[in-house]
């Protein structure tokens, strides 16, 4: 079990639905992210800030020194005109940054199309997203040689609505659809209290908005 956890990716999306479950859970939350807007937002939730940017190394280590953190948990990524994108650099100094500061265990969120779920996706997403997907690959193998525990988590098209409670786990990279970004982070709060998930890599969707009718396994977390 996690008690204190280092959420990067908090302001907004899967980082902000995340952060809702983990208060939910009475877990203690470290945020990182950009705006002292948003940081005094969370503050007034409870919750412990530090303001930095993840393409900045030495700002990490800052934010994880002087508390304890079990895990830590990352949603950031950039849009392809952002420049110089966080899917890779910026979660290459989160890993970094938390080997070195003996954090265990860590949760990175990627998308479906990553790695070996290529496949998984038609040929006009994959010509879209490629070039992103190549940084959250990089960020997904950097990971797994990192030495620390991972669970990497691929969700697929992501949608905002509340959640389902269809949200499911597997770990057949040949399956696509949909999910409410809501049930991703009910997916990834459960899986900070399984053990099983550990050194796991998993496409996440809905169970009814698959892409084709193929049956597949699903993960009991």
């Amino acid at each position: 079990m996690s008690n204190h956890v280092f959420l990067a990716g908090a302001s907004q999306g899967v980082g902000r639905e995340i952060l809702k479950g983990l208060l939910a859970q009475d877990t203690s939350v470290k945020a990182f992210l950009r705006s002292e807007l948003i940081a005094t937002e969370l503050q007034t939730m409870g919750v412990e800030t530090a303001i930095g940017d993840a393409l900045n190394l030495e700002q990490i280590e800052q934010a994880m020194a002087g508390s304890p953190i079990d895990l830590v948990i990352s949603t950031i990524g950039g849009k392809p005109q952002d420049g110089e994108r966080s899917d890779y650099t910026g979660n290459k100094n989160l890993i970094d940054a938390a080997v070195k500061a003996g954090v265990k265990r860590f949760i990175l969120v990627t998308s479906i199309g990553s790695g070996e779920s290529v496949a998984a996706l038609p040929l006009q997403a994959f010509e879209a997203l490629k070039e992103v997907l190549a940084e959250k690959e990089k960020a997904e193998q950097h990971l797994i040689a990192s030495g620390l525990t991972y669970t990497i988590i691929r969700p697929g098209g992501l949608k905002s609505e509340p959640a389902t409670g269809n949200g499911v786990l597997t770990e057949d990279p040949k399956i696509a659809g949909t999910i409410h970004r809501a049930d991703v982070a009910d997916l990834v709060c459960r899986c900070l209290k399984s053990d099983r998930t550990n050194n796991k890599i998993f496409s996440a969707v809905d169970r009814t908005m698959t892409y084709s009718d193929a049956t597949f396994e699903e993960f009991a977390v």
